[in-house]
């Protein structure tokens, strides 16, 4: 019973926070940081009991019975959302404060408590209703949130954007659903493993929760949405909205039967979103769009471990489907972590420059270097480099994918080119990260705005170094989070309950902490040095020029304009150039621009060929009923046509 208390606790401090949001912003924290403090505590004791909470209401809602349960994947979800949202609301104090915001900020602040409660819900509802209700207030939730600033043009598609892929995906939601209680008599959710005629319904659930994930190429609305929304909302969004989607296919794979191919379909759209992904973050020059498409990315990673794990279940290869499905699963809260502090740095420059354009910063980390430290430590870790987190979990999935080579099972030779483009994923995204520390951080300012720079307020640094410090402790003491992710995963296959964490993973704790330990001493020894022998400053070798100017520095399209080259096929950059002319041209320009390739080419052609076949067939209805009498006798006609052509055969 005491996690239901706590979770009671927790939905009290949201809602009544929630009135306290335009009059009384600090009540307004106060509560949230009580809620979330509680949901985090009732999710830790279902992590370390491995208990099952489960309640079911005496009345009705649209004639089902409520009925909530929490059982260790979902209090594994409950976590990162409480944590991500009690750091998020800290961080909104500041970044959105009244001053600034007077009309967006309070309703601000009951969007956002609205988005965490209906987000706990979908993690809490063992109904299909209830689940969809909850599903849609999330998503309708999320668009307030994204649309603070609907006065700005590119926000208001944005937000629209998000709307119709969100109602796109909650479609596929219904039919999902709708379907499951009618071939099951029941809207409750549980294990029906023994029923394979449900198969098929994994494509709608692969579609609708795919949808809100953004896997590729379903993730046509996540760059706009994320680019537009305020930081902390993107940070929010990428952490944990977008794993819902994960949440529902790992509850629904772990439940129900699936078709033979679907783990393989799991497994390539991993692969396609974490390549394509970081292909298109390089081409990017907006830091939070960037940003958005590395969401693709990983949970591209994510996938990839889910879609093998269901593949090593499918041929009785337990072993290295546990370490591919853990490996996915701490990834999960892995880049929870790291993005949103790479997305709350995000915000921190654009609080402080007032651009997101890279090749209008530059020299940053002198005016703000709280905010490089952390989001450097942030970029480290979403490129999987120890001693941080996101090595921790991409190696379990590199064990699980090295344990199927070793087997040398049917699915051994499948594996070695997601192995191989994993790989390359970890390379682009390192140099995608490096691109932008280099340009944001350092260098000199390119523009006055970037001159002006000053240091965010400790209301916007605080939460970024609690999430750093999480990055340090995961990496540094993996075995320690083993137990959470051991019992989240044995409710998708309940074999893996006992399981002892593999010994790598100590030797790779082990490994993290020396390495963080001589880091440690080397800059220690370093500082001294400098302490003692005082610094000789000198300008940059200049290679020629007598006086360098900020304009001869790199931008964020010349640093990585050879990698994107290399996927130009896909990205198709649009190039504008005046070239040079003359002996003394006067003027020369290049610029590149990278488009949403599967919404611009795709997606929005298909509509406009849908838009102007609904607009033709809408003239029939004109209101004349001579008209509509002779389209009765045509329709009669093409049915007696296809009776006799059916008698004929």
């Amino acid at each position: 019973m005491i996690p239901g208390w706590l979770l009671l606790v927790a939905a009290t401090g949201v809602v009544v926070g929630m009135f306290s949001a335009f009059r009384a912003p600090r009540y307004w924290l106060g509560a949230l940081l009580g809620g979330a403090l509680a949901a985090l505590t009732a999710a830790i004791w279902i992590l370390g009991s491995g208990s099952i909470w489960d309640w079911r209401s005496s009345f009705p809602l649209g004639g089902e019975p409520i009925h909530l349960r929490l059982d260790a994947l979902g209090a594994f979800f409950l976590a990162l959302l409480a944590v991500l949202g009690g750091v998020g609301g800290v961080y909104a104090r500041e970044y959105w404060n009244d001053r600034q915001h007077p009309t967006s900020a309070p309703w601000g602040r009951i969007w956002w408590n609205a988005l965490l409660l209906n987000m706990a819900l979908v993690l809490l509802c063992a109904n299909g209703l209830h689940f969809l209700i909850a599903w849609e207030l999330f998503a309708v939730s999320g668009y307030f949130l994204i649309t603070l600033e609907r006065h700005r043009r590119e926000v208001r598609a944005a937000g629209w954007l998000y709307f119709a892929a969100s109602h796109a995906g909650t479609l596929c939601l219904f039919a999902f659903f709708a379907s499951l209680a009618a071939r099951t008599g029941s809207w409750e959710f549980g294990p029906l493993r023994e029923h394979p005629n449900l198969a098929p319904l994994f494509w709608l659930a692969l579609a609708g929760f795919g949808l809100k994930a953004g896997l590729f190429p379903l993730h046509i609305w996540l760059p706009s949405a994320h680019a537009s929304a305020p930081s902390h909302v993107s940070a929010i969004l990428s952490g944990v909205a977008i794993k819902m989607g994960i949440y529902g296919l790992m509850r629904f794979t772990g439940w129900l039967p699936v078709p033979d191919a679907a783990g393989w379909v799991v497994a390539v759209l991993g692969v396609v979103s974490a390549v394509l992904g970081v292909a298109f973050a390089l081409g990017q020059h907006d830091l939070k769009r960037l940003l958005a498409y590395h969401s693709v990315e990983n949970i591209g990673i994510i996938l990839i471990g889910l879609g093998f794990a269901m593949v090593a279940t499918a041929h009785g290869n337990a072993a290295w489907a546990q370490l591919a499905f853990a490996g996915g699963l701490l990834h999960v809260w892995n880049h929870g972590l790291f993005k949103a502090l790479l997305f709350l740095g995000a915000g921190s420059v654009l609080h402080a420059t007032g651009t997101r354009e890279m090749s209008r910063l530059g020299g940053l980390w002198h005016a703000m270097p709280w905010t490089a430290g952390l989001f450097t430590l942030g970029a480290v870790a979403i490129s999987g480099l120890p001693p941080l987190n996101g090595f921790v979990s991409e190696w379990l999935v590199y064990l699980g994918l090295f344990d199927a080579m070793a087997a040398r099972g049917a699915a051994a030779w499948a594996v070695i080119p997601a192995v191989v483009l994993l790989g390359v994923t970890g390379a682009l995204a390192l140099a995608c990260f490096v691109k932008v520390c280099g340009i944001v951080f350092l260098g000199t300012p390119r523009t006055e705005s970037a001159t002006r720079a000053h240091e965010s307020g400790w209301l916007m640094l605080g939460p970024m170094a609690v999430l750093g410090t999480a990055c340090a402790a995961i990496g540094l003491a993996p075995v320690l989070f083993w137990p959470a992710v051991a019992r989240a995963s044995a409710v998708w296959q309940p074999l893996w309950i006992d399981a002892a964490p593999p010994a790598s993973l100590v030797t790779v704790g082990a490994g993290h902490l020396a390495l963080a330990t001589l880091g440690a001493l080397a800059a220690v020894a370093v500082w001294h040095r400098v302490k003692r022998n005082g610094v000789s400053r000198t300008v940059t070798w200049d290679c020629g020029y007598a006086a360098p100017t900020p304009r001869m520095q790199y931008t964020a399209g010349s640093f990585s304009g050879i990698i994107t080259g290399w996927f130009g096929w896909i990205l198709r950059p649009q190039r504008h150039w005046r070239p040079l002319q003359g002996l003394f041209p006067r003027r020369a320009s290049f610029s590149e621009h990278t488009p949403e390739t599967v919404l611009e080419q795709v997606v929005e052609p298909a509509g406009s060929v849908v838009l102007r076949i609904s607009t033709a067939v809408r003239r029939l209805q004109h209101g004349r009923l001579q008209a509509y009498i002779l389209y009765l006798l045509i329709g009669l006609a093409a049915l007696a046509l296809l009776t006799l052509l059916g008698g004929a055969r």
